[in-house]
């Protein structure tokens, strides 16, 4: 893997991706995205990696897209951008997607951040959706996933001037669950990650998709969802372990089965 992602693990069921482009603010070119994607092939591939988590640095999560290459993008390179094909693979993963935020996460970082399933802010954190002082508007998520995280008014705030916001507002608004030091924003994304990987696979992956499903259908839509993935947990193993070990007082051995 080339060294603009750095990967690490997985250790205790956790894959840490290091987005690593530090003269460019982690700006997210093709080449990061596609890394990124593939890196996510190859976690959703291993049974061994239960979550995975996403940073960058202390100075930026990552500061939007690569603006020499946006710019040299005309309307059908735009309209045949590999990078859209890369979005949808971040969007469909099935394991839990943390994010550890430090800095600066605006335009396609604001985007990245979004797609994360757990959002940790250090105090210095900035997120904005700032494209439209470029005379365009945000293209990966930043008006749809938004909107859904943080309402419409907010949401039009910050498209619509391009300002960001705080870690502690984005905190007040839902956008992130939790704010740490920077110093301690990894290491809080990893101990939440871990904690999740000692869970049941099988009911971490359903309990995700039912969660994201309630952006997408009605309450009685996603209310018969989620029950029909509450009744296919019925016919797991792991559904037994956990409550032999309840009923033994000892902690469950999961195994994804």
């Amino acid at each position: 893997m080339p060294n603009n992602l750095l990967v690490d693990g997985p250790a205790d069921g956790v894959r840490v991706f290091t987005l690593n482009r530090p003269d460019a603010l982690n700006a997210l070119n093709t080449e990061l995205l596609g890394n990124l994607s593939r890196a996510l092939d190859d976690a959703e591939a291993d049974p061994d990696t239960r979550a995975v988590v996403i940073t960058g640095s202390q100075k930026a999560f990552a500061a939007g897209a690569d603006i020499n290459e946006m710019a040299a993008r005309d309307l059908v390179g735009i309209l045949e951008d590999p990078r859209v094909a890369h979005w949808q693979r971040i969007d469909r993963f099935s394991k839990p997607i943390i994010a550890a935020v430090n800095g600066f996460a605006l335009g396609g970082g604001c985007e990245l951040a979004m797609h994360a399933d757990i959002l940790i802010a250090g105090e210095n954190a900035r997120f904005g959706q700032p494209e439209i002082n470029l005379g365009i508007m945000p293209g990966a998520g930043g008006t749809q996933r938004l909107v859904r995280k943080v309402g419409e008014s907010l949401a039009m705030h910050m498209a619509l001037t391009g300002e960001p916001i705080s870690a502690t507002r984005a905190l007040q608004a839902g956008l992130v669950s939790e704010i740490c030091q920077p110093e301690l924003t990894l290491e809080r994304a990893v101990q939440i990650g871990q904690s999740i990987a000692r869970k049941a696979p099988i009911a971490v992956r359903l309990t995700k998709e039912s969660v994201r499903k309630a952006n997408d259908m009605n309450l009685a839509e996603g209310l018969r969802f989620e029950r029909h993935a509450f009744t296919v947990l019925a016919g797991t193993e792991d559904r037994q372990e956990g409550l032999d070990a309840f009923r033994e007082k000892r902690k469950p051995r999961f195994t994804g089965r």
